[in-house]
């Protein structure tokens, strides 16, 4: 089990133009094991800030510090704060041509454990875990992303999270682009890493349906780069009952 701080958070994002401000003073704190979803309109730094979490370069961190089990990883690299046990779900997964699923799992994990994985136990947790994912065995000989349907990237994502076992995990907009059935998919998958290594999960969405698979302790709205409102489970069908026009013009 792990815990993440952000505190008093400033981010600005790399544009033609310059650093462009995103964020302005977050300021979060999620427990041993805890769920917390993010919800707010685009545009409102919710990427913003899982990018910054996870060390992305293009996202610049200007004031604020990022703890993770009390550690300061503000200045980490992103390869640091994978090792140390931070995640992320990208909203927009990236194709690798030339590196294969498997080998790219296996690789990660290493590199995380310090050794590798035996290669027995190795095969048999990613043939089942392809298994709970419902996706064929050849899935994982494929390049990364390389021709792959939404759904598809996705359930890469939580494959990751299933063999990496991260302490703190991120997703960003996992839901985007997910017809009902690979909702319910991917939603189970994070459940059953959620439910085995007891992790701490920091949700980004749009919308209030993936939160029926995935339960959350706390929800929070995000607008004009801040948490404006925090709640409870409730509070995500009221934001799907009335929509976040209140808070972006607040």
């Amino acid at each position: 089990m792990s815990t993440l701080e952000i505190q008093n958070l400033h981010a600005s994002v790399q544009t033609n133009d310059g650093l462009k401000p995103i964020l302005h003073g977050v300021n979060l704190r999620i427990g041993d094991g805890e769920v917390h979803a993010i919800m707010g309109p685009n545009g409102s730094g919710k990427s913003t800030t899982a990018y910054a979490l996870a060390g992305h370069p293009k996202y610049v961190v200007t004031e604020g510090k990022i703890l993770l089990d009390g550690e300061d990883i503000t200045d980490m690299t992103p390869d640091e704060r994978a090792r140390a046990g931070l995640f992320l779900a990208m909203q927009y997964p990236v194709e690798v041509p030339g590196v294969s699923v498997t080998n790219f799992l296996r690789t990660a994990k290493t590199a995380i454990d310090g050794h590798a994985p035996k290669l027995r136990d190795w095969t048999k947790k990613l043939r089942e875990a392809t298994q709970n994912l419902k996706v064929d065995p050849d899935f994982v000989k494929r390049d990364i992303n390389v021709g792959f349907s939404g759904g598809e990237k996705k359930r890469t994502e939580v494959l990751q999270m299933e063999l990496l076992e991260p302490k703190v995990a991120i997703l960003d907009e996992t839901d985007s682009g997910l017809d009902v059935d690979a909702l319910r998919v991917v939603s189970e998958g994070v459940v059953r890493v959620h439910e085995r290594t007891h992790n701490s999960i920091l949700l980004i969405t749009h919308y209030s349906r993936i939160l029926k698979y995935i339960k959350p302790d706390y929800v929070h709205v995000f607008a004009n780069g801040q948490i404006v409102e925090t709640g409870g489970p409730e509070l995500a069908d009221r934001l799907e009952e009335t929509g976040y026009d209140s808070y972006v013009e607040a």
